[in-house]
This record gives structure tokens, sequence and C-alpha cells, in this order.
């Protein structure tokens, strides 16, 4: 108890001692939020796979739909492990349907971090290179299935992997080397 009295006396009396000490706790308590929530938190998204119809209209008053153009895988990889905090599993492949070209994760889990992004790398090994990558957008979600469609006329040759990078600490997250 002796070593409570010298805080005490600190703070009696003294509105802005507390205010102050109210404040810093307050700001300390948003940051560890901040940082830690993201080992906790979880987010999930089930997208169907990417299809195609395609509809014409014959001289009847009738439509037609074609069957649904079916994905064509061309090329696929598995997420990788970083370390324990980051790390990822699941396939991720890169599918042609009907000539729109996707990535896809199906049934994928990613730990989840602050400011999660995705990119195709014409690199390997989870590196990469903002100026020679392809960004996809920010992660959709940590567990699940989902897609991000590449722009019209992207050749994906190039691109050996996919990088799931966290832009608030510059970390790798998770990567899937395409083959």
């Amino acid at each position: 108890m002796a070593a409570m009295a010298p805080v005490a006396a600190f703070f009696s009396g003294h509105p802005v001692r507390i205010g102050g000490a109210a404040a810093t706790v307050l700001v300390l308590a948003g940051l560890a939020w901040y940082l830690g929530s993201p080992l906790f938190v979880r987010t999930y998204t089930n997208e169907a796979p990417p299809t195609t119809t395609f509809v014409t209209a014959p001289q009847s008053t009738e439509t037609v739909t074609a069957a649904p153009a079916g994905p064509h895988i061309l090329s696929m990889g598995e997420l990788g492990y970083v370390d324990r905090v980051h790390n990822g599993k699941g396939p991720v492949r890169i599918v042609d349907v009907g000539g729109q070209l996707f990535v896809r994760f199906e049934d994928v889990a990613i730990t989840n971090a602050p400011d999660v992004h995705v990119y195709l790398s014409r690199e390997t090994g989870g590196r990469w290179a903002e100026t020679t990558s392809l960004y996809l957008g920010a992660l959709k979600a940590t567990n699940g299935s989902f897609n991000y469609e590449l722009p019209a006329g992207t050749d994906t040759v190039p691109y050996k992997s996919v990088v799931v990078w966290c832009r608030a600490f510059r970390v790798l997250i998770t990567w899937a080397d395409l083959t």
C-alpha cells in the first residue's frame, strides 16, 4: 500500500493530470486494439465462382440462354506459410471464363492484419515490386471464396505469384506461387 500513496498523491487534486492520464490510457487502448484485433477478427465471404452466360434473341419472343461457360484454369498455386502470425491456406487460381480473367481464392483461410491488399507479382516466393506488380484490390475477406476480375487485355504469363501484403506494416501476409 505504501507504493500506491505516491501515485495517489500525484493525481489528487490535479484534474489536468487525471485527464492526461485518462487520455493516455484511451490512446494506448485504441492503439492496442488497432494492432491486435486483426489477429482475432475473422471476416467471411462466399462469392460464387465466376461464370459467363451468353444471351441471344432469336426471331421468336423467347430468350435463349446458353449454358454458362465453365472456368478454364490458366495457373494455380497454394497459399504459403510465412510465420506463426502471417500465413494462409488454400488454393488460388487464375481462371478464364469466356475471355474474362479472374483471380479466384477458393475456400481460403488468411491471417488478418490492418490494411491488407492483393497483388499479382512477376516474382515468386512472396517477393513483389509495386512498379511491376498488378494491384487487384483490398483483401475481400480472411476466410471463404472470392474473385478479383483482371482488367481486360491482361497478359497473365509474366505473373508468377499472388501476394497478400499488409501496407500498414509493410509485411508479407501470405503468397501463392503460380504454376
